[in-house]
């Protein structure tokens, strides 16, 4: 699994964001101190929205890209915010990631004091993203250049609106470089491409990216006509949302322990050998992070490896050392078709299952994650067999790619073996 932003030795592209990051809010902080603070009333509005969004946040979640949704939505509105009340406001971009700084600090104490973890990449991410909104914005409003190109009539929300979709564009481009950072901080076997990653990123944006920016956007222009008050009226349907979408992740995470129990029911039953279902998830998912999936794509292939010797359970003599790899085309694809039948039931999803139950067919009638786990899962039962070593269970697999394995998986796989050291992935 990847591990979580702020975990594991930093790589220099994590550590160039949050340096940037830092010497960002320094400047910010430094100048807002000298030069005081522009309308406090508003500054300690959009404050207090944005520590309020990240105190009732628990923690990101697996594949989930931000859990503050709240605090993300306050930061853009104060950052694209022009009037309030019809009178325009000098707050400037450097008092924006100020406050949001300040604000996201004071919300990280009653954390730590909880023994909640600080993800100081998300910290560093905000800060970039909220800082290249508000340069982008401020100075274009204060000079007038923004009323003088979009006119003051319907067409001005334009302005804050081409603001955000570069905003969401260079969210898009930190977080993927933060992603690929965190995957390097595994080892080697397991470094995405960064392009797949950015189009994992950038396509993220229309779900709960497009809700946070919109309401960034319409909150900002409710202050405009409203006044201060204008967040606690808008901002109060993103908050039921993001209390929805922890009660959401929760049950994914119900749904993936279950999943990870049966995976070692098989182990328990002696049906195969100890830790082959977590051997075979860790490496088809370095495998498939080398042929370019992420995001879904990589969870439904990982959940798939967990769960691929499920329908062994339905023997009544366990297949010598588990090696299914070893049975006949048709004993694999019943064992395959129950699985699938069994993995359904679990909540995993139909695109789990599908994957599940055609792991036993020929390759090229497979989409890649079947594949991926077919190639994986004959490795590491040739490894169990004692064939040889890793290079042998290797040229075996290279001779059955005229049928049973895609030679792209199978060198996929070779380099990633590769790089992280040809060890006895069978073993143990």
């Amino acid at each position: 699994m990847r591990a979580p932003y702020g975990s594991g030795p930093l790589a220099p592209a994590a550590l160039a964001v949050r340096g940037a990051a830092l010497l960002l809010a320094l400047v910010a902080l430094a100048h807002t101190l000298v030069h005081g603070i522009a309308e406090p009333g508003l500054a300690l509005v959009f404050g207090l929205l944005v520590a309020a969004g990240e105190l009732v946040r628990r923690g990101a979640a697996a594949g989930e890209r931000e859990p503050a949704t709240l605090a993300a939505a306050g930061a853009l509105a104060y950052a694209l915010l022009g009037d309030s009340a019809g009178r325009p406001t000098t707050h400037g971009a450097l008092q924006v990631i100020a406050v949001v700084v300040v604000a996201q600090a004071l919300a990280a104490v009653p954390r730590r004091a909880c023994g909640r973890r600080t993800d100081a990449d998300r910290a560093a991410r905000r800060t970039l993203t909220v800082g290249f909104a508000a340069v982008c914005f401020q100075p274009l409003y204060a000079s007038g250049q923004a009323e003088r190109w979009f006119g003051d009539g319907p067409y001005f929300p334009l302005f804050p609106l081409t603001v955000l979709a570069l905003t969401a564009l260079c969210d898009a481009v930190l977080a993927a470089l933060l992603a690929r950072s965190a995957a390097r901080a595994e080892g080697p076997g397991a470094l995405p491409p960064y392009g797949s990653l950015l189009v994992d990123e950038v396509r993220a944006l229309t779900g709960t990216g497009v809700a946070i920016g919109a309401t960034g956007v319409v909150t900002a222009l409710g202050v405009a006509v409203a006044g201060p008050w204008a967040p606690a009226v808008l901002c109060g349907p993103l908050l039921l949302t993001q209390v929805s979408a922890r009660r959401y992740t929760a049950v994914r995470t119900t749904c993936g322990q279950t999943m990870a129990s049966l995976a070692r029911a098989t182990e328990i039953a002696g049906y195969t050998p100890p830790g082959h279902a977590r051997r075979v998830a860790a490496l088809a998912a370095a495998v498939g992070r080398e042929l370019g999936l992420t995001g879904p794509r990589l969870t439904v292939l990982e959940h798939a490896a967990l769960m691929h010797d499920i329908g062994q359970l339905s023997l009544l003599d366990p297949v010598a050392g588990g090696a299914t790899a070893r049975l006949p085309a048709a004993a694999q694809r019943r064992l395959a078709l129950l699985g699938g039948a069994v993995v359904r039931r679990t909540g995993a999803g139909p695109e789990v299952a599908a994957v599940v139950e055609r792991q036993a067919d020929p390759y090229r009638e497979q989409p890649l994650a079947a594949r991926i786990v077919r190639t994986v899962n004959a490795y590491d039962d040739l490894c169990g067999e004692s064939v040889g070593g890793p290079l042998r269970a290797l040229e075996q697999l290279r001779l059955g790619t005229g049928h049973d394995h895609q030679p792209q998986v199978v060198e996929a796989l070779g380099r990633v073996l590769a790089r992280g050291g040809l060890t006895q992935s069978g073993a143990g």
